[in-house]
């Protein structure tokens, strides 16, 4: 049984990324039916150098493991589909910027940073993308809700965990290439504050 085809194939077709077990439970249900965790890691890397000079890669992301688009090639494929992507705007990049590098954030924590207030339709707007979520309650008067990124997005923008976030332009850099309202009302404040992120601070699915 040629294990890499298989996974090549199971990549290929799903929407979603695949995790180890999900790889594994390719080839059976019971443990002596499936290859070894180390044999899967060895099919994977040799896929990663297979399409390397190819227009798909192959990335890990927080939930697995997927094929992608170079990036590169974007502006040629995007011509395929006739939905117009989303267009972010100014308090939602600024936003999601803020929770990005300062999670766990309140609105009120987010707002001081911004300066202005921040509506319950661009934070449900996240919600609703599934990139943002409730963590918990700062223990404060009103126990206002924290916010954090979500494993939905990480997957977004292809990072395995925190620790992989760019420097905050070029994260704001890649979502104004994606889609955006437009350059200009698009540009973050440069005085937001970053805190650092350690792989013990992966966002919480």
């Amino acid at each position: 049984m040629e294990i890499k085809p298989i996974i090549e194939a199971a990549l290929f077709v799903v929407q979603k990324p695949l995790n180890m077990d999900d790889l594994r439970h390719l080839f059976g249900d019971s443990e002596d039916q499936q290859p070894a965790a180390v044999e899967i890691k060895q099919a994977l890397a040799e896929l990663a150098g297979d399409f390397r000079e190819r227009p798909l890669e192959l990335v890990e992301v927080a939930s697995g493991y997927r094929l992608h688009v170079r990036d590169s090639l974007a502006p040629w494929i995007s011509r395929l589909f006739e939905e117009r992507p989303a267009r972010y705007t100014k308090a939602f990049l600024e936003t999601l910027a803020i929770i990005a590098y300062r999670q766990p954030a309140t609105r009120g924590e987010i707002e001081e940073i911004r300066g202005v207030s921040v509506s319950t339709q661009t934070l449900r707007a996240m919600m609703e993308r599934d990139w943002v979520h409730v963590v918990g309650h700062k223990e404060v008067p009103g126990r206002p809700a924290l916010y954090a990124t979500t494993r939905a997005f990480l997957d977004h923008f292809n990072l395995r965990s925190l620790a992989d976030l760019p420097p905050l332009q070029d994260f704001i850099d890649s979502i104004q290439d994606e889609k955006t309202e437009s350059p200009a009302a698009a540009a973050v404040p440069p005085e937001i504050p970053v805190e650092s992120h350690d792989e013990s601070q992966e966002a919480p699915s």
